[in-house]
């Protein structure tokens, strides 16, 4: 009689790591038995390696105690430190048991892994393998630059199938899935995942227990019913019908908000999936929780449900413009959090805080169906500026980033007035009213993809700078909107009569920004349009 097709996550090569200075894959078990050795994660896919390290940070808390809800503040402050400080990996024992006590098969007839066997039930047809990749077209989008198609596609191989369905889970998409019937729900709609379209920033160390260790943060909440935990540790998967459990920490905070179902279909061997289903996990609303990965943007003028959102990924913008959010610890007053997990950084022992990088994780995505892309970055070490330690180059860092954000908007601001001014003069000669909603002219449009890579490099020079050298970053973030400014308009200097005076007009309303404190104030107001 055949074997039935296996694919155990917890002992096939599925996630990549960097390793002495090389490239291996390993299985989830090899990975945490060996993480005091591993630099670090080395997955392709910036969205599967946001996911893989929180999951393997609800791991590591349960492992080391550091989920313990009744250790004091104190004492969780000390075990941390006491882990980071030993050299020492975790037990290999340990992970053995905690490994042996769930299922991590792809394919287990009953139970596969982070997937629902009842989907064959509840649902009339599969959703296709291309449903489930990201980057793949699937039912009636179009083909551009991919290969694939939904009428011949190809197999997925499983380890890539472990990272998108990952993927799927947190940064699923919501409108149209696949119909399912559980209960008295049928329906063929989905919510979007927890980190959609969201921006994810992870403290990194040496290795990747030490990343993992930065990663814990403590709890701060009232006693939690039912037990926390992940949902691989769950006897069943979640429940369609019935409001999903409260969000728990760590475990449910960083692994069990999934909203949608997924079961994959292997080939005969389990070497690769080649059809899944993909459709709704629950029709409840999501319980509010804030993941500590994330910045948070407070909208005080929005509704009061709406006024905490998390930073958006946005490929347009340099990831130097959110360094600030890291740094700063904030107020009451302020416009932004950083991560919660930040919150828990400045009792690192001080040399693991002193090589404190992180990893930015990003997926520009709309809120519903549509996939931009994804990206990722590592900053250098950077903790040893954070507020709590030089408040100074914080609150310098924080300036010369106002400075570059003030500038960018007064430069589309300028831009757009001096085009409306010469395509479509007044009939008085004095500048047209912006129209409210208006697109970005083409001059905005490439004076900023000028003036932002440009700016990047002045606000790291202003940075740098010693303390007693420290100048006023206005300035310099002007004479730089100033020459992408002009570039950008120089084509049509010859071609259009008006653009010469609109180009005048727009370069004295950026040097007036460059005016000391309190003329650039009254000259800003001035150059309102």
């Amino acid at each position: 009689m055949p074997s039935l097709p296996a694919y155990p996550v917890d002992l096939r090569p599925c996630i990549p790591v960097r390793l002495d200075e090389q490239h291996e894959v390993f299985g989830l078990r090899e990975v945490l038995i060996q993480a005091h050795r591993i630099e670090d994660l080395a997955l392709p896919l910036p969205p599967a390696h946001s996911g893989v390290l929180r999951m393997l940070t609800a791991i590591t808390a349960e492992l080391t105690g550091l989920d313990d809800p009744d250790l004091s503040l104190e004492e969780w402050h000390e075990r941390r430190g006491n882990l980071l400080s030993s050299g020492r990996g975790l037990k290999a024992q340990d992970v053995h048991d905690y490994c042996d006590a769930s299922t991590w098969d792809l394919y287990h007839p009953s139970r596969p892994f982070l997937q629902d066997p009842r989907l064959t039930e509840q649902c009339t047809k599969t959703s296709g393998i291309n449903k489930l990749v990201f980057g793949r077209p699937a039912g009636n989008n179009l083909q551009w630059l991919s290969v694939h198609t939904d009428t011949a596609p190809w197999p997925l191989s499983s380890d890539e199938a472990f990272w998108h369905l990952l993927i799927q889970h947190f940064y699923g998409a919501a409108g149209r899935c696949t119909t399912r019937s559980a209960g008295p729900h049928t329906s063929g709609r989905a919510t979007a995942g927890p980190l959609r379209s969201t921006l994810s920033f992870h403290p990194q160390g040496a290795t990747l227990l030490e990343t993992l260790l930065m990663h814990q943060f403590p709890y701060r909440g009232t006693p939690q019913h039912p037990a926390d935990t992940c949902p691989w540790q769950e006897p069943a998967p979640p429940d369609p019908v019935h409001a999903p459990p409260p969000v728990t920490w760590p475990k449910r905070l960083l692994t069990g908000r999934s909203r949608h179902a997924v079961l994959l279909i292997p080939n005969d061997d389990g070497s690769a999936a080649t059809d899944c289903y993909l459709t709704w996990a629950t029709q409840h609303p999501a319980y509010p929780a804030t993941d500590p990965y994330l910045i948070i943007d407070t909208h005080t003028q929005a509704k009061a449900e709406d006024r905490d959102r998390p930073r958006r990924a946005d490929a347009d913008r340099a990831l130097w413009r959110d360094l600030d959010a890291l740094l700063l610890a904030g107020d009451e007053s302020s416009t932004q959090r950083r991560p919660a997990v930040f919150d828990t950084l400045n009792d690192l022992p001080a040399p693991v805080r002193g090589r404190l990088r992180v990893r930015v994780c990003g997926f520009d995505q709309d809120g519903r169906t549509t996939n931009r892309i994804w990206y990722t970055a590592l900053t250098p070490p950077i903790w040893n500026q954070a507020e709590e330690h030089d408040p100074v180059a914080a609150r310098r860092i924080a300036s010369c980033r106002q400075a570059a954000e003030h500038l960018g908007a007064l430069l589309r601001t300028r831009a757009n007035t001096a085009w409306n001014e010469t395509s479509t003069p007044a009939a008085d000669g004095a500048s047209p009213a912006p129209r409210r909603g208006a697109p970005t002219s083409r001059w905005a449009r490439e004076a900023l993809a000028g003036y932002w890579p440009h700016a990047e490099q002045v606000f790291w020079d202003l940075v740098h700078q010693d303390a007693d050298e420290a100048s006023d970053p206005y300035p310099a973030f002007a004479r730089t909107a100033v020459a992408a400014l002009r570039q950008a308009v120089r084509p049509d200097l010859a071609r259009h009569r008006m653009a010469g005076p609109a180009l005048a007009r727009a370069v004295r309303a950026l040097t007036a920004a460059a005016a000391p404190t309190a003329a650039r104030t009254k000259a800003a107001r001035r150059a309102q349009p």
